[in-house]
């Protein structure tokens, strides 16, 4: 099943469900998609800039070419979903779920998220640079050779996550759980961490910390 142009949303009623298809160059961007069930669905250059969205959930769906900027989810899952050339510039995401989803050749200046479970993403090589992520759960993520240059990275649960080859550059790191990082795998220069991050560093690069 493949729409355009008014196949799906159309009756501008929240709660509506579909499993399954295809939607091409459909603009969702005035539609009401509070509650929103997909399963399996493929969205293909759908226009979802500045929607505001509650408890929609995704699963097993496609992004390709998706416009996400200026957007708000809140209380939303993304379960193993696809995001493939997905504009998400300045979207801010509020308690969502996005276990198990991947992002390819994204967009993300300003995008703000906050709580939330992330664990098992993948942001290989994901450009993150102005992003604000905090108090998000990010276990076994994979963020091998992300750039994150400046972001404010705060009291994320990063643990068992990917970090080779990071950079964290001038990255606000504070409360995030850095025990899956090698700071001798990642670029930290200039990077704001607070004293017991300091000493989890220290012990990764094999230094023994005393309180003498």
């Amino acid at each position: 099943m493949e729409s355009r142009q008014g196949g799906w949303a159309g009756a501008r009623s929240g709660g509506w469900a579909r499993s399954g298809g295809r939607v091409v160059g459909e603009d969702w961007s005035g539609e009401d998609l509070d509650g929103v069930v997909l399963d399996g669905v493929e969205l293909v250059d759908v226009d979802l800039s500045e929607v505001s969205v509650d408890g929609a959930t995704f699963t097993g769906c496609t992004f390709r070419g998706v416009q996400l900027n200026a957007s708000s989810w809140t209380d939303c899952a993304f379960t193993s979903c696809r995001f493939t050339r997905v504009d998400l510039f300045d979207a801010d995401l509020v308690r969502c779920k996005l276990i198990g989803s991947t992002f390819d050749d994204c967009r993300f200046a300003l995008l703000r998220a906050v709580q939330g479970d992330w664990s098992f993403t993948g942001f290989r090589r994901a450009v993150l640079d102005g992003v604000h992520l905090e108090s998000l759960r990010l276990r076994e993520a994979d963020l091998e050779e992300v750039r994150a240059k400046g972001a404010p990275l705060l009291g994320l649960d990063l643990s068992g996550a990917v970090l080779d080859g990071a950079d964290l550059s001038g990255a606000v790191l504070r409360g995030s759980d850095l025990s899956a990082l090698d700071p001798r795998s990642a670029r930290l220069d200039g990077a704001v961490v607070d004293v017991a991050q300091a000493v989890v560093l220290a012990e990764a690069l094999g230094l023994v910390v005393t309180g003498d």
